[in-house]
């Protein structure tokens, strides 16, 4: 075991960039990517940080979580901002990339970087160095992710993403929505209260003519594209199907099921609705919301325009659409404290997708943060966190504070970004306060870390 330098496994976005934070701290850096000499089902190329779906890293904007995601990590030292610009191609408002000259270039700068080793090979089981960071991402190796499981214990990895929709309460219609719980009484608190009463939810009342034209577009609506042959061997478990997959079984399946009203009346009416559609708190603050029973594999515009036909979701804004995919994570809440360390392993890190944070510049965050910590462990420093104002910051927060019985992966959106301390009702101002805020505080911080 060498103590003098720092191991990581994975050669994706996030550990691309923790290599990059560790060898810009002056440490030595051994990265260990399987590709080109074991392939994936998606890859196809041997280049650092390949893109597989999308060009697209979403918003630039400042008035944008993501944007100012970007904006952190560039005052962080991104390795993949400084590419990405290098390469962007016109979006619009977004910044995407060439994806082959990208991946080309970021190679290119990872191996011929002086204190970075890359070894092609596959690694399957954890070895003993640390400090280590394991950042395989959603297609970790089998017998590595079987190594990892039995290193963290238990129930501890999840091969299956079974996500629901998630909305921001801002952008609901209150007055289509009613607050109750099945049990027959509601907590007494307005929707914007909060409330710490775990069964109240936010119901939307469907009348017939409103739920058969939903079921319609439903059943009708277009799957997404399967990126990964094994998506095509998924068998559902019944009480885990594609809330598409209940509506083609017959008219009254979903009403009869996720979206049964039982033991609901919505106040305005004194009358229990044909059908309802529940909305569970997903966060401290109340400001996410997730589609009870809404696991599903639309393409993502479909969700939109079909979900978009619920009562009161007229104008929502999803921060996460529905999934059902494979997808290697842990239950971070369990097993990892907000520096992305291991709670019972001192020195193992995770970093990437497999932390429970969706996207590639997420898992590129994450990245960054972990080589950080990682660097300062070798380094005989005490590890660190961004501000909770900051996009990632709030990101590290979400992974350890969430519920884990609820835990599901997250991208960088302003629901979980605390609120200002100065209420603001124009939706814009808000996010362009958050912004400064949060680029302020992440200023301060990496000037802490120099």
């Amino acid at each position: 075991m060498d103590k003098d330098r720092i191991t990581i496994i994975g050669g994706g976005f996030a550990g691309a960039e923790a290599a990059w934070a560790a060898a810009n701290s002056g440490l030595q850096v051994v990265l260990y990517e399987m590709r080109p000499t074991k392939m994936t089902s998606v890859h196809r190329s041997g280049d650092i940080a390949e893109i597989v779906c999308s060009n697209s890293f979403k918003s630039n904007l400042l008035t944008n979580a993501s944007g100012i995601m970007k904006q952190e990590m560039r005052l962080l030292g991104s390795l993949t901002m400084e590419v990405a610009e290098k390469y962007r191609v016109p979006a619009g408002e977004a910044l995407a990339v060439d994806r082959e000259k990208f991946a080309h270039e970021m190679t290119l700068r990872i191996v011929s970087h002086p204190l970075i080793t890359v070894i092609r090979e596959e690694i399957q089981f954890l070895p003993v160095d640390r400090p280590l960071i394991v950042a395989t991402g959603p297609l970790t190796s089998e017998s590595l992710a079987q190594s990892l499981q039995s290193t963290l214990g238990g129930e501890s990895l999840s091969f299956y993403d079974a996500v629901a929709p998630t909305v921001t309460l801002d952008s609901l219609d209150l007055s289509k929505v009613f607050r109750a719980s099945r049990r027959g009484r509601t907590s007494g608190l307005s929707i914007q209260d909060g409330s710490d009463e775990p069964e109240d939810y936010l119901n939307c009342p469907f009348t017939r003519e409103e739920y058969i034209c939903f079921r319609e577009a439903l059943v009708a609506a277009e799957l997404a594209p399967v990126h990964n042959p094994d998506d095509e061997k998924i068998r559902f478990f019944e009480m885990c199907l594609p809330i598409e997959e209940i509506a083609s079984r017959g008219e009254r399946t979903m009403s009869y099921g996720p979206l049964k009203p039982v033991g609901l009346t919505d106040p305005r009416t004194d009358k229990r609705p044909w059908a309802v559609v529940q909305l569970r708190q997903e966060n401290r603050e109340g400001t996410l919301w997730g589609l009870v029973g809404f696991q599903t594999r639309l393409k993502w515009s479909e969700q939109k325009r079909v979900f978009q036909m619920i009562p009161g979701l007229q104008n929502a804004e999803f921060v996460r659409y529905g999934v059902m995919h494979r997808n290697t994570y842990v239950n971070s809440p369990h097993i990892l404290d907000m520096t992305l360390q291991v709670k019972e392993t001192p020195g193992l890190y995770l970093a990437g997708q497999m932390t429970g944070v969706e996207g590639y510049l997420e898992s590129a965050a994450m990245g960054i943060l972990a080589g950080i910590n990682a660097g300062r462990e070798l380094l005989g420093k005490a590890a660190v966190v961004p501000p909770a104002t900051t996009v990632i910051g709030s990101l590290c927060r979400y992974l350890v504070e969430t519920d884990p019985t609820r835990f599901s992966p997250m991208n960088a959106n302003f629901g979980v970004v605390p609120e200002l301390e100065s209420p603001e009702r124009d939706k814009r101002e808000k996010a362009r306060k958050k912004g400064v805020r949060a680029l302020e505080a992440m200023g301060i911080f990496r000037n802490q870390l120099l």
